[in-house]
């Protein structure tokens, strides 16, 4: 369990007595004593109630530790040694608040990831293969090329294509397997 090291116990603060000047006063707040008994006694019970408002230990270890080094700086304001504790859990409160919101913000601020884009090989790849395309188109038959164009390209139905070139059914279905058989070995020859 980490342990905060109590600072050397250094002389209490003392006020001049406004009534006979004579006698000093000891300011009152938390004593050094005082704090580190209560971090002994009460840190594994701080830590559990920021486990209750954060998700992680880290943050909780860290949101407890913060917290101590606050009331140990404002320790002359905690007029109450008994007040300590609630002192403490009220900062352990607010700080993970804070942890939270940062968090929140954080997270709309995050810019939004990039779609998803083809790399510059994917690219490459790609255009060698519509060239590669647009070659083997270029070598079928003239009715073929115009069948597929219209059939594949156009996204026609082959009675739409067949009406737009003027010829059969038939004809199109069998211009449409030829080219595509001729585009096939088109395509699987080595360059």
């Amino acid at each position: 369990m980490p342990v905060i090291a109590p600072m050397p116990a250094a002389r209490p603060a003392r006020l001049p007595n406004q009534r006979d000047g004579a006698e000093d006063v000891v300011a009152a707040g938390t004593t050094v004593d005082h704090l580190t008994e209560t971090y002994r006694a009460h840190y594994r019970s701080l830590l559990g109630l920021a486990a209750l408002l954060l998700d992680d230990t880290a943050s909780c270890e860290d949101v407890v530790q913060e917290a101590f080094i606050r009331v140990h700086s404002a320790r002359k304001r905690v007029r109450d040694p008994q007040k300590t504790l609630a002192y403490l859990r009220q900062t352990v409160v607010n700080l993970s608040r804070s942890a939270l919101r940062r968090r929140i913000l954080g997270l709309k601020l995050l810019s939004k990831p990039m779609p998803d884009m083809a790399s510059a090989e994917e690219g490459a790849y790609d255009q060698l293969e519509r060239d590669s395309l647009i070659k083997a188109m270029k070598g079928l038959q003239r009715r073929q090329r115009e069948v597929l164009v219209l059939r594949y390209f156009a996204d026609m139905t082959e009675a739409q294509v067949a009406e737009t070139l003027g010829i059969s059914l038939g004809s199109v279905k069998a211009y449409g397997s030829r080219g595509i058989a001729a585009l096939r070995v088109a395509m699987e020859a080595p360059a």
